[in-house]
This record gives structure tokens, sequence and C-alpha cells, in this order.
């Protein structure tokens, strides 16, 4: 199996989308920049004009109105009827198309009745100041991107270092050599406790050793669900790092013209991907602790905001397929990570479910004390004998409904124990007599 280097591949991933960024940052403030000075120009010159119309009718000399308008920034000819000139700007500069300029008729009483008014802009002015701004942008972002460079490939290897540890640690296991331990300094973090999880299931498969031969069955049966564990690890993974990848594509993908606010919207996608990513070695944590009650974070949810996200991220991992979104607006109490996490998994079978190609829709109803979220496809639909099978640990359905090649099966026994950790439940319910497909519910207490 060909791989690349992990460190490698987080470095230059990360370096080209916050390059995509701040190259599209640095190209939107050179653009806004010069949206501002036209429009600045415009208003200047139309002030200027006014000025001028003003004066006039006040009956100032010649002189007296070029030494109001004529400045630095704006450049004045004054050309009387009877042929004198005044002004800074000359007769060539003022037939000059290709710089913003501006002429006015001039009446009033005195010798400037009648007269020829031109304003132009300072070009060679504004054209060092724009030029400027660029190469400060350039000299910025440049400088931005090779410190994010830099700071990735030292900061990495640092960050995957308790990875190494317990793919160290694993690997002595396989090989039959027991006895080593993690041994955490802390059991407060994600790490912490999953390296806690793995010195536990440690602990308990080395005593059953020196048991009876029941207790040595017992402890291959350990062995075997630490390397189920190693699988189902895979699984869970699977899904955000496949969504992070389509995402970066995506983003790096996009034209120079791209709607800001489509930009702006993957970038947000981006980013929860892989804070969810992040948050899945807990969920795997609490899969091993599921029954002894999991450590929540409630605060009032929006459920149809958490499910217009997810939406939008099946969206994008799944062009060929419809999403729809029903129901009103309704506020629990709950952990929106562990929300967001059965979202996700009933929303990812689904789509296993109908092949990537039919339709998914998501209903949300407000029944006075509880509140209850619904997810149906289109698919084959599961049997009246497998609707509560389907949410015991490691089972799979037949081919029709699993389309996974090597999916663990944990998936509706991790959403269904997130729910009944905040009171509620997750259920499997026939779907209504004209509609094919599978429709799970899940149910939660109103705030």
């Amino acid at each position: 199996m060909k791989t690349v280097s992990l460190r490698r591949r987080v470095t230059l991933t990360t370096t080209i989308v916050s390059g995509v960024v701040l190259i599209v940052v640095a190209f939107t403030v050179h653009v806004l920049f010069a949206v501002v000075v036209n429009r600045s120009e415009n208003a200047m010159l139309t002030d200027r004009v006014q000025l001028a119309k003003t004066l006039t009718q006040e009956g100032v000399s010649p002189d007296e109105l070029i030494a109001r308008v004529d400045t630095k920034s704006v450049r004045a000819r004054l050309v009387l009827p009877d042929g004198r000139s005044f002004g800074s700007l000359t007769r060539k500069n003022a037939d000059d198309s290709t710089v913003k300029s501006r002429s006015a008729r001039l009446t009033g009483g005195g010798q400037l009745n009648d007269a020829r008014l031109t304003l132009q802009i300072d070009a060679p002015l504004l054209s060092r100041v724009q030029e400027r701004l660029g190469f400060l942008l350039s000299i910025a972002t440049a400088g931005a991107i090779a410190v994010i460079a830099a700071g990735l490939w030292f900061g990495v290897p640092r960050a995957l270092a308790p990875l190494d540890a317990m793919t160290r640690l694993a690997r002595d296991i396989a090989r039959g050599q027991l006895g080593r331990r993690l041994n955490p300094s802390r059991t407060d973090t994600e790490l912490g406790r999953t390296a806690a999880a793995f010195d536990e299931m440690l602990d308990t498969l080395e005593g059953a050793l020196h048991d009876t031969t029941a207790a040595e069955a017992r402890a291959r049966a350990s062995e075997q669900r630490i390397r189920t564990f190693v699988g189902d690890a895979a699984h869970e993974l699977r899904t955000p790092v496949a969504g992070i990848r389509a995402l970066a594509e995506a983003v790096i993908q996009q034209p120079a013209d791209a709607d800001p606010e489509d930009r702006q919207r993957m970038h947000l996608l981006l980013v929860r991907e892989a804070h969810r990513a992040g948050r899945l070695i807990d969920d795997l944590l609490d899969l091993a602790r599921i029954d002894a009650g999991l450590q929540l974070r409630p605060t009032p949810v929006e459920l149809r905001d958490l499910a217009t996200a997810q939406l939008d991220r099946m969206r994008m991992l799944h062009p060929h397929m419809d999403f729809h979104l029903t129901g009103g607006s309704v506020t629990v109490t709950a952990d929106p990570e562990r929300i967001t996490q059965i979202l996700a998994n009933l929303l990812n079978n689904a789509c296993q479910a109908s092949l990537n190609t039919g339709t998914v829709t998501v209903d949300i109803r407000d029944l006075g004390g509880t509140v209850e979220l619904s997810v149906a496809d289109t698919g084959p639909g599961i049997a009246p004998e497998d609707r509560e099978r389907v949410f015991d640990r490691l089972v799979r359905l037949d081919a029709a409904r699993d389309h996974r090649a090597d999916g663990s099966g944990l998936g509706l026994p991790i959403a269904r124990g997130l729910a009944r950790a905040h009171g509620g439940d997750l259920t499997c319910v026939a779907p209504p007599p004209d509609q094919p497909g599978a429709r799970f519910v899940l149910s939660l207490p109103h705030s």
C-alpha cells in the first residue's frame, strides 16, 4: 500500500487552503480599495464643481477661485471667455481621456460668467498609493503563508506524538508484549481519556490471562475487542476526513470570481468538519463507557440550524442526492456537538442506503414536552424484525440495506447512546404506507 507522510499531507493541505484564503482576502482588499478610491474621486470632483459654482455666484476673482479648487489631489484649469487660462492643469493634460476629470460651465457675475472649468484627479498620486498597497499586500500574504507552513511543519509532529505512542503500543500488544501501559499524565482530555481506556482494557486482558480456561477465553475476547477498536476508529474517522478532503478540494478549485458568501460558507463547513474530527476520539471512548453515562455540555440548541448545517455538508459530499428540511424552529437544551454527531450518523446511513441517488428528508416537530427529529430516506428500507437489531453493536444488515464494504456497525449504537444520555431516545419506525425507505426518529425532551 502506497502511503505518504501525514506530517507532509497536513502541512501541504493546510498551507494551500490558508494560502488560497489569504490571496483571496488580499485581492478583495485591493479591489475594495479601488472601489473606494473611485467613489472618493467622483465625490471629490462633484464637491469641487459645486464649490466653483458657489464661488462664481459670489463674484470672486479667477485667481481666488483657482486657489480654492486647485489642490494637490485635484488639478484645475479655468478658461475665461476672453481666452485667458488659470490653474495648474495644462491643456494637454486636460484633454487626456484616460484620467478621471470633470468639466463645468460657470454662470454668474463678473469675469467668471460663461467661463469653462476643468477638474482632473492627480492620477500619479493615486497610482503610487495603489501600487504601494498592492506591494504591501503581496509581501504580507507571502510572509503569512511562509509562517503558516513553517509553523505546521514543526508543530504537526509534536501534535501527532501521542498517536505515535499509541501506535507503538498497539504493535507491541499485537506481538504479545503485554505489561506495558501508556500511563497518561492527564485523563481529562480526549487523548488522555483514550489512553486511559487503552490501559483499562489491557489491565482486564492481562488479569484474565491468569484465570481459568473460561477466563482465558474472555481474555482472548478482550484482545479481539482491541483489534475491533482500531476498525471502529477507522470507520468513525472516515466520514469527517472525507468531508474535509471534499471541502478542501472544492475551495482550491473555486474560480477567482466565485461568490464570496459561497466561499465563506465552504470555509465554515471545513472548520466544522475539522472540529468534529477532533471530537470523534471522544465518541469512541463514549462507546466503551456508554452504559456508565456520558459527560455532556448542554446549551440552548436550535435544531433547525444544526440540521441546516449538516444538510449543507451532505450536499457537498453527495451532490447527486436530494435533501429536504421541513418543520419549524425548535430550541432544546443539549450538547450541540453530540446532537451534530447523531445527525451525521443518521444522514450518512441514509445516503449509503439510497446509493447516493435518492432523497433524504429531515423533519422537526414540537410535540409539547418532546421534540422529534426524523430522518427518512428512499432506500430499500429495514425489515420490521431488524428495526431494533440495527442498534446492536457491530450488527450489519443484509447487502440490500448496508452498502459499506468494511463498516463496523457502530454509528447507530453510538447515536442511540448519545440520545439516551440526553434523556431522549433514537428509534427506527415504520415509514408511512405510501413511502419507501427507512425512518429514524430522534426524541429529545423540550427545553
